[in-house]
């Protein structure tokens, strides 16, 4: 029965990731076909969906390698993006943190915006689970993620080599990023952050390969926190 439940959780997470699909391939086509554009050779491209596995730090440090930064401001930057899992991962401590460590090793590897999103969630809603069947359900929503991560960087990146140069497609990225902002403004505190973080992008665009952006992450982020709190307390008030 123990099993059976576990295979269940398994499944009921694949089930709900898999529309996350719909996004992944044409991300992960499109992170393919620009790398290739700027020179990286296709084992280049899939090594970094592998080993980052993190489309908006990729792109991060894509963009910068192809300015010539420096490693330590790839980098940096790329980590900055990256800050976000951290939160992840001791937001599901509580959930898998007892799994051993053979386990967490796995899920650390695979925490990525939608196996927290759907994870934390049915944790949280169904605080009945077991911690095998919490361990299952966040494997299932991996499953059809991750994987097709993976291929549809490859099929980018075999793609990207038969395209002309004179087909640039940078324009691309800043519109990929735009549609993936854009439905995380559900607040008062998210739209601060993010009005925040464009006006210091704008005012610090002449820092040197483009650090001017973690200054504006980070101003983003004390703005919207500081908007939270004033809104929490004038509801306890």
């Amino acid at each position: 029965m123990a099993s059976s439940s576990v295979k269940s959780a398994y499944w009921k997470g694949f089930r709900d990731a898999t529309p996350f699909i719909v996004v992944i391939i044409p991300f992960s086509t499109l992170f393919g076909v620009i790398a290739t554009e700027a020179g990286l050779s296709v084992f280049e491209i899939l090594s970094m969906s592998v080993v980052v596995i993190a489309g908006a730090a990729q792109f991060t440090a894509l963009q910068l390698m192809t300015e010539n930064a420096p490693t330590f401001v790839v980098l940096a930057s790329s980590l900055a993006v990256n800050l976000r899992m951290a939160m992840y991962s001791a937001s599901l401590t509580p959930y898998l943190g007892a799994a051993p460590g053979w386990q967490r090793a796995i899920m650390a590897y695979f925490t990525v915006d939608q196996s927290y999103a759907l994870s934390v969630l049915k944790f949280e809603t169904e605080p009945k689970m077991t911690l095998p069947e919490r361990v299952a359900y966040f494997m299932g929503t991996v499953s059809p993620v991750c994987p097709n991560w993976y291929l549809f960087t490859l099929v980018g990146a075999l793609v990207g080599q038969s395209i002309p140069p004179w087909m640039a497609l940078d324009f691309a990225v800043p519109i990929t990023f735009l549609a993936m902002i854009g439905p995380m403004l559900r607040t008062g505190a998210h739209l601060v952050a993010a009005l925040v973080s464009v006006a210091l992008a704008l005012c610090f665009a002449w820092v040197p390969y483009n650090l001017g952006l973690m200054v504006a992450g980070l101003g983003g982020m004390m703005a919207g926190a500081q908007t939270e709190v004033i809104v929490a307390r004038r509801a306890d008030t």
